[in-house]
């Protein structure tokens, strides 16, 4: 039986942390669904079942316990049906991954950018310092460069645990 996969979570580029949330829709017949997270390189596998007779909600998740392993912060989610069909159905998200854009990494808050802000003031009232980079990394999917943000845009302001 083929899985049909209608994924509502994660969407592109969302800033996940060491454990990611897979969310959304499936019809299969006892399937079982793969779950993939790589940077190309390294890699974490794990399954989730999914499906009914019709149209089923699921929900998993996968855990990546050495937040160290990868070397890049976009990693990319591949989530594929397992039931038996070699050419059935799968996704690849492209994720952004907290945990190597800030250390201790717990969540993100958004901040809408005012007349005057810079990313390197942002960071300077967000963290205490200039460094801008986590705030830039967290938003590597809207911004082409620090040096060009504007009034009214809200930016993904990453926020650790310690």
């Amino acid at each position: 039986m083929t899985v049909t996969l209608d994924i509502q979570q994660p969407q592109p580029f969302d800033l996940v942390g060491s454990r990611i949330l897979i969310a959304g829709n499936a019809t299969a017949f006892e399937g079982t669904l793969s779950i993939r997270v790589s940077e190309g390189h390294d890699e974490y596998a794990s399954f989730t079942q999914v499906g009914s007779l019709g149209l089923k909600q699921f929900q998993g998740y996968i855990d990546i316990p050495d937040t160290n392993q990868f070397q890049l912060n976009r990693l990319f989610l591949t989530l594929a049906d397992d039931t038996g069909n070699e050419n059935g159905p799968s996704v690849v998200i492209p994720v952004l991954f907290g945990p190597r854009i800030l250390a201790g990494y717990g969540g993100w808050q958004p901040y809408t950018v005012k007349s005057g802000d810079t990313l390197t003031k942002i960071a300077q009232d967000q963290y205490g310092t200039s460094d801008y980079q986590p705030i830039f990394d967290a938003n590597q999917h809207i911004l082409s460069s620090p040096n060009v943000i504007f009034p009214g845009q809200v930016l993904r302001i990453p926020r650790n645990d310690i």
